[in-house]
């Protein structure tokens, strides 16, 4: 399991924060259960925020296409854009077609 990056730590840490402020504040409880419960909500979706943060490496761009040309990448560890797959931009089309586009 890869280990959490600086953006992926802040982004949970300040969701716990505020998400345990504004249910605190919005329901307005006293008693201890309430407290524990609103805590146990506050990490449970401070640790969703941590995990679906984006991670270093290939675009979700890059992986969305890389997917839908076959290729597997791994959401963890990405891979160099060197290694993913080519799309001719104007597939079909000659080079002398596009060339003469832009001469005029």
């Amino acid at each position: 399991m890869p280990r959490p990056t600086a953006a992926q730590l802040a982004y949970g840490s300040a969701t716990v924060v505020f998400s345990a402020l504004a249910m605190l504040l919005l329901s307005q409880t006293s008693n201890g259960a309430g407290i524990a419960v609103i805590a146990v909500a506050a990490l449970a979706l401070g640790l969703l925020v941590a995990i679906t943060a984006p991670l270093p490496g290939a675009s979700h761009v890059a992986r969305r296409a890389a997917r839908r040309a076959g290729a597997h990448l791994p959401a963890a560890t990405g891979t160099p854009a060197a290694r993913l797959p080519r799309q001719r931009p104007h597939a079909g089309v000659s080079s002398r077609t596009r060339v003469s586009e832009h001469s005029r």
